[in-house]
């Protein structure tokens, strides 16, 4: 089974990951392993941005029903059918996913798994011997504009990396947290949300500490290209909220 997903999901993805980054390091990164790494990221991303936006959309929109959905719960508390009905409904109307969370993941995990094997590859050399088959050089330079060892690990980097997922997560539950009611207590799915805006930072510092700052670098570029995605679904949410 697993060597049925490596060959469908990971090594197609890597192979394609790997030749765009080589490309971008050597066309246009002026072989800087760092700009390849960001321009890589961020041409990922502009890529995959129909499913990613529609993930991320799904998510928020559910997020911002949480006051409504709280309020089924407690009307139909002790009648789960008419409980489910109502909801879904609710999702009917505003044409939402309940699922789309799970999905949303279940995208992101065979590019993050590639983009990991081919940041450790070449973090640690044991990429080279592949290199040197499509390109004639046979090394690649640790260097990010000259001033951070991609090989090593970079507090710096990893800080910029905790505070962009900080942003991320707030941007988005601004708009979900405003639409709350103040008397009300927020519901369990409002609260783990709310929580996660912090514990997520954290887990950034614990899963980056061990790595080389090659991952951290890309962790900020993902979490910086998802904020500006983000800030534009807020838009779009907003807007239709006030034509509504």
């Amino acid at each position: 089974m697993f060597s049925l997903i490596y060959q469908i999901f990971y090594q197609p993805l890597f192979n394609v990951f790997f030749v765009l980054f080589f490309f971008i390091y050597d066309n246009l990164a002026f072989n800087d392993f760092g700009l390849a790494i960001i321009v890589l990221t961020l041409t990922i991303r502009i890529l995959l941005y129909p499913i990613f936006h529609k993930g991320m959309y799904h998510q928020t929109a559910i997020q911002r029903l949480q006051p409504k959905i709280k309020d089924i719960q407690d009307r139909h508390k002790g009648d789960m059918q008419k409980q489910s009905e109502a909801l879904w409904e609710l999702y009917r109307e505003h044409k939402v996913n309940p699922f789309s969370g799970f999905l949303f993941i279940l995208i992101q995990l065979p590019v993050f798994i590639a983009m990991y094997g081919l940041i450790r590859g070449i973090a640690t050399n044991a990429i080279l011997p592949l290199y040197s088959s499509i390109g004639q050089r046979q090394e690649v330079s640790a260097m990010f504009l000259g001033l951070i060892n991609m090989h090593n690990r970079d507090i710096l980097l990893i800080a910029v990396a905790a505070i962009l997922q900080f942003i991320q997560g707030y941007y988005s539950l601004t708009q979900s947290s405003q639409s709350a009611s103040k008397d009300k207590e927020p519901s369990m799915q409002e609260q783990v949300g709310r929580n996660m805006v912090y514990i997520m930072p954290a887990m950034t510092v614990l899963i980056l500490w061990n790595l080389s700052s090659a991952f951290a670098l890309y962790w900020a570029a993902t979490a910086a290209f998802s904020i500006v995605q983000q800030i534009l679904i807020n838009r779009i949410l907003l807007n239709k909220s006030t034509t509504n």
